[in-house]
């Protein structure tokens, strides 16, 4: 449990409400799954707009989460904001994929989802 993410801030946020946390991990796997696949699609396109808005909005809930890769995610939020079409941000964006991933995979075993 909490490997690749952490509860610390969540509970906190929560007031170490055993529901509310639940639901706050059902809203992390209702949400972060959808936005990591609109942000890799649109990142392989080069659609600098959507990467921007799918970044932005994971960016709350990828720092409430601990994931350990906020910067990362910032860095490729940028690269859509500011498009940077002279910068490769595929390996930062596979850094914030596979955190992703591992955390989805865990948040779903850890609260039985």
């Amino acid at each position: 449990m909490e490997q690749h993410y952490k509860l610390y801030r969540v509970k906190e946020l929560a007031d170490n409400d055993q529901d509310f946390i639940g639901a706050l991990a059902a809203a992390f796997l209702g949400e972060v799954p959808e936005d990591a696949e609109r942000l890799k699609k649109a990142v392989a396109e080069k659609d600098y707009y959507n990467a921007y808005q799918a970044a932005h909005k994971m960016k709350p809930t990828i720092d409430l989460f601990e994931l350990g890769v906020l910067d990362t995610l910032i860095e490729v939020q940028d690269w859509g904001k500011f498009e940077k079409k002279e910068l490769d941000i595929t390996s930062q964006l596979e850094i914030v994929l596979n955190a992703v991933d591992k955390a989805i995979n865990e948040i779903r075993s850890d609260f039985n989802l």
